[in-house]
């Protein structure tokens, strides 16, 4: 912080943050202890201190940085010892181009910056923070360091752990479980859905998918891996022993006071097991289908459909597309108490209040099939199947909605108007499909724009035309990805749903019975009104929800 007492007060004062009584009490105090002015209108409670760096950031002209918000680079912040991080109270955080972006509490301290050029050989490009959110990043940094720096001391160097009974102890020590639940919470503060760990020839990569891209974090000695593993599987209540067949189990636990829900899964390699950890917040689990990135006008389609007491809702799209969190959202709208809703899933992803919700288990027999003809005589209002993966599942889920049943389920296709006659593929008779299913939507997620960093421009004429428009006419603003630290640098900050609602009419379910091509269904449901997945991206482009790349990217 700068030091000049009577300038920050009459900053202050001009910002209407302090009063005159409350600068002239703090000023009697300085006196008295000497501390710096700021210090002393921390502790009294007289101002917050998040409030005086963010006017010094403005009256100076440097970046505020709320480092409780933002993502630290470890290879940036592993620049500078944590012993000098403490004594200047500063923290690299990223880098600019060829600089090196560093938190600090006094940015006009010019002999730090000169002293942090020397250290890290590097170019200094200063941003301003609270001296206590630096202390804190400093802490968390400590902590996951030694985390990893005594896992890798409590193995020999170079020597993997192989034996069991060594494994077994060495799960159980302090580094261990320090490094998982280290990683485990940073997942789940960074909004990873996914975390991958994953033995090498020389050492053990993890890496975190944040809104559907993965990410390098960290790379470990090869020799940890083997008790890095086995504390994940202890956790998930796996076989430790076995190691030729994959394995997948569950952990509940709560991370900064949240119930968090993990999914394991091993897998053998030639190097070891691949652990994929898939993270479910039970917090976000359940949305609105307002927030899934429905237009309104598809919305409408959507709600309409949910609102009909029988009939078959088929949501589609390739693996990783949102299937489930679209059945979970259209679940929440019809969770009712007069409403019988059971379900058959395979997991169970998360668990629904008022939801009765069955789980597939292949060693026992209970199939999607087998499972929904004993839902089926346990009268159901609702029936969720979580896919429809063969013939027998798709005639049952066909004849339960043909029997006034609303179901929902899902399917592996590339648009709606495919599906119609991949039921038939299937082996469902074609005037059976057409007269159960109601409502078909295909759907992807696509990253969203961060907020906060976005930056607009004026599409070309090329840019026009795939975004719906003319190639002339007025000027059309869209947005650019740029990347700040909020959004980890990405440009992106979450995921919405591309999507298109296909409503089936009369003239729809009469070219299903005749096995008319789905090129020829897509057209007459445009005709009647369907946005496709291309034309609801160009729109989320328009209104600078997304950009063109990424819609690109996610429809063909």
């Amino acid at each position: 912080m700068p030091a000049d007492a009577e300038h920050i007060g009459s900053l202050l004062l001009d910002e209407g943050l302090l009063t005159r009584r409350d600068l002239e009490r703090a000023t009697a105090v300085q006196a008295e202890s000497g501390l710096p002015l700021t210090r002393i209108l921390v502790e009294e409670h007289i101002i917050a201190e998040a409030d005086i760096v963010r006017v010094l950031a403005r009256r100076s002209g440097l970046e505020y940085v709320n480092l409780a918000e933002s993502t630290i680079d470890p290879a940036a912040a592993a620049l500078l010892p944590e012993s000098l991080a403490r004594r200047y109270v500063v923290i690299p955080i990223g880098f600019e181009n060829d600089r090196l972006v560093v938190a600090m509490a006094d940015p006009s301290n010019v002999l730090v910056v000169d002293d942090l050029r020397a250290i890290t050989g590097m170019r200094i490009s200063p941003r301003i923070a609270t001296r206590s959110d630096i202390l804190d990043a400093i802490r968390r940094l400590a902590r996951y360091d030694e985390s990893v720096a005594d896992l890798a001391d409590m193995v020999a160097d170079g020597e993997a752990v192989e034996d069991l009974s060594k494994i077994e102890a060495a799960v159980e020590e302090a580094p261990v479980v320090k490094l998982i639940n280290t990683l485990i919470t940073r997942a789940v503060n960074e909004r990873a859905s996914d975390l991958h760990l994953e033995p090498g020839e020389k050492d053990l990569r993890v890496r975190f998918r944040i809104d559907g891209v993965l990410h390098e974090v960290m790379t470990t000695p090869r020799s940890v891996a083997g008790a890095v593993v086995s504390r994940v599987k202890i956790m998930a209540d796996l076989d430790i022993a076995e190691r030729r067949v994959p394995q997948d189990g569950r952990v509940g636990l709560r991370v900064n006071n949240r119930p968090i829900d993990l999914r394991v899964a091993t897998l053998p390699t030639i190097y070891g097991e691949k652990v994929v950890i898939r993270v479910l917040d039970k917090d976000d689990a359940v949305l609105q289908l307002s927030d899934l990135g429905f237009m309104p006008h598809a919305l409408d389609r959507f709600s309409q459909s949910l609102a009909k007491p029988y009939g078959a809702i088929l949501v589609t799209g390739p693996t990783g597309s949102g299937k489930t969190t679209t059945l979970y959202a259209a679940l929440n709208v019809l969770n009712k108490p007069d409403r019988n809703i059971i379900t058959v899933e395979d997991p169970v992803e998360y668990r629904l209040a008022g939801v009765t919700q069955v789980q597939v288990n292949r060693k026992a027999g209970l199939l999607f099939a087998t499972a929904l003809k004993s839902i089926l005589r346990s009268d159901p209002d609702i029936v969720l199947v979580g896919e429809v993966r063969d013939t027998e599942t798709a005639k049952t889920a066909v004849e339960a909605a043909l029997t006034g049943h609303l179901v929902l389920t899902t399917l592996h296709t590339n648009d709606a108007a495919s599906s119609i006659n991949r039921l038939v593929d299937m082996g469902v008779e074609a005037y059976l499909v057409s007269s159960a299913l109601d409502c078909i939507v295909a759907q992807r997620l696509a990253r969203k724009l961060c907020q906060r960093c976005r930056r607009p421009h004026e599409a070309s004429s090329e840019v026009r035309v795939q975004i719906g428009l003319p190639p002339e006419g007025e000027p059309a603003t869209i947005f650019e990805a740029v990347g700040c630290k909020v959004c980890s640098g990405t440009g992106y900050r979450g995921r919405l749903s591309i999507n298109e609602v296909l409503t089936v009419t009369e003239e729809i379910q009469r070219m299903a019975v005749e096995r008319r091509p789905s090129d020829e269904i897509k057209k007459v449901a445009i005709e009647q009104g369907m946005r496709t997945l291309r034309r609801d991206g160009q729109e989320k482009v328009r209104l600078g929800l997304t950009t063109l790349e990424e819609v690109l990217r996610v429809v063909v």
